[in-house]
């Protein structure tokens, strides 16, 4: 039998020629770059105007900065490896080890630098007693005086704290903590999920507190993060760049409403919901299939050629939005509150949940503004314990939240801050941007992961399935492709 040409359906030695690759987020343009790499022909379908995801830029006071994503975690090497392949390697930079601080209804004060998620590593801490109090920080040192089985059965990030250590732990550590990165209550956010192996190292350790040491120490402060000099958007223009001259068909504004096999050759095909300005309806093909969507449209795209779809489908991500101001403003030139601030849901006088100084926190961004001007950024979308719908904030005009951020700014860092210095701001608005990582979601993806398995030709990537950050989701993304092109019999360096 011939198997160089035509119809190779049952034939075990032809190797795919085409892939197709959905979504163009990170997940998507790297697994299309390294399909591509491999010597197949790549088509990657993207339903909004533009690559990258949440990794992208916006224009404020006529500097470029990043509209989302602008740092990766350096727990490994996964995005460094990449930035080198992509020749970005001299732009790595690290941020100004100052530290953030933790807004509490009392007033400021400096987060602990010590554990991960905000859990303190040492609850004998001297720092923690101004958040805590005595009677907090006294319920925190019982954490080693537990068995190692009290808590371990607890799923969330608030159980398992609140079980080991007391609610003022949750309230005024990690609720902070929580809410700033992920935009969830830790009553909502699956432990699993965000720190895997912590629960392991807990019953293994003894405490919680030295469990999360543990982990931190594998990233210590000042080196557990890193950016890129001119923004993490860099990165996705070279992915761009780089699958552009690798010969991939990159598609914009293609939104897939339908993904079926095709019937007329092997491989899959997708249709793209009717267009808008007068277009045709195109079809898009390949033998190897990557769908690097969001959860929900994951499961919804694949619902049809796995069974039980339905029990894997993620919860839609929360709704945030992101006000950056310039601000010409001398006063903050002495970083009256580090890189930043994280907000206790307990502060009534302030709306955002986190402010980011991305002038103080990083080098490149202050060189960029020049003297005296600076670059904060808040971000609002605080999450409640029910997650019942979007906070108020993130439904007002741009204009409205701008001068809501200029004054809650001025509130954080204690610092008056009048109309007049604004020099420039934008607001950007994500949806579905994060995964929301409640409890059972590690296990929904990990089923549909499973289930996934019987569809040798296709595979599933992005952060709902690796956990969230870019660190997570470039190592994923790079492993399933390799396995994918392994069993179509790509070896490792074709």
């Amino acid at each position: 039998m011939t198997t160089s040409s035509g119809d190779t359906r049952g034939s075990a030695t032809r190797r795919p020629r085409t892939a197709l690759v959905v979504g163009g987020g990170v997940a998507g343009l790297t697994a299309a770059r390294d399909l591509a790499a491999a010597g197949l022909r790549v088509t990657l379908v993207e339903a909004s105007d533009h690559f990258g995801g949440a990794v992208g830029a916006h224009q404020v006071a006529g500097l470029v900065l990043d509209s989302g994503a602008e740092s990766f975690a350096t727990r490994s090497d996964a995005v460094p490896q990449l930035m080198a392949e992509l020749g970005l390697s001299d732009r790595m930079v690290t941020p100004d080890p100052a530290g953030s601080w933790l807004c509490l209804p009392e007033g400021a004060v400096p987060a602990p630098r010590s554990g991960v998620l905000g859990i303190p590593a040492d609850p004998t801490d001297p720092e923690l007693r101004v958040p805590l109090g005595r009677a907090g920080t006294s319920r925190a040192r019982l954490d080693r005086m537990l068995p190692a089985r009290v808590g371990a059965g607890e799923r969330t990030v608030g159980g398992l704290v609140r079980a080991r250590m007391g609610q003022r732990v949750v309230d005024r550590l990690v609720s902070p903590f929580v809410s700033g990165v992920y935009s969830t209550h830790p009553d909502q956010l699956d432990v699993d999920a965000v720190a895997p192996g912590l629960r392991a190292r807990m019953r293994e350790l003894g405490s919680l507190g030295a469990a999360a040491g543990a982990l931190r120490s594998a990233s210590p402060a000042g080196a557990n993060v890193a950016g890129i000099d001119g923004g993490m958007n860099l990165l996705s223009e070279r992915l761009v760049r780089d699958a552009e001259r690798l010969g991939v068909k990159l598609v914009t504004r293609y939104d897939v409403i339908a993904l079926d096999r095709d019937p007329r050759r092997q491989g899959w095909m997708v249709i793209q919901r009717q267009p808008t300005n007068g277009d045709k309806t195109a079809v898009a093909r390949g033998e190897l299939l990557v769908v690097a969507a969001d959860g929900p449209t994951s499961v919804r795209l694949m619902g049809s050629h796995m069974p039980d779809a339905q029990n894997y489908t993620p919860r839609s991500g929360p709704r945030i939005a992101l006000a950056t101001l310039v601000l010409d403003c001398p006063a903050l030139d002495s970083a009256p509150r580090g890189t930043g601030v994280l907000v206790s849901d307990d502060v009534r006088d302030v709306r955002a949940k986190a402010l980011t100084h991305s002038s103080a926190k990083w080098q490149w961004v202050a060189r960029e503004a020049g003297a005296h001007r600076h670059v904060v950024r808040l971000s609002y979308g605080r999450a409640t314990p029910r997650g019942s719908g979007p906070s108020p904030e993130v439904t007002l005009e741009d204009k409205h939240l701008i001068s809501l951020a200029l004054g809650d700014a001025s509130t954080l860092f204690g610092v008056p801050i009048e109309p007049s210095q604004l020099v420039g701001a934008d607001v950007v608005r994500w949806h579905a941007a994060l995964p929301r990582t409640d409890a059972g979601h590690t296990a929904r993806a990990t089923g549909f992961r499973r289930a996934l398995t019987g569809i040798p030709d296709a595979v599933a990537v992005g952060a709902w399935l690796s956990g969230t950050g870019l660190a997570a989701v470039v190592t994923d993304t790079r492993q399933q492709v390799a396995r994918l092109l392994a069993r179509h019999g790509f070896d490792a360096g074709t």
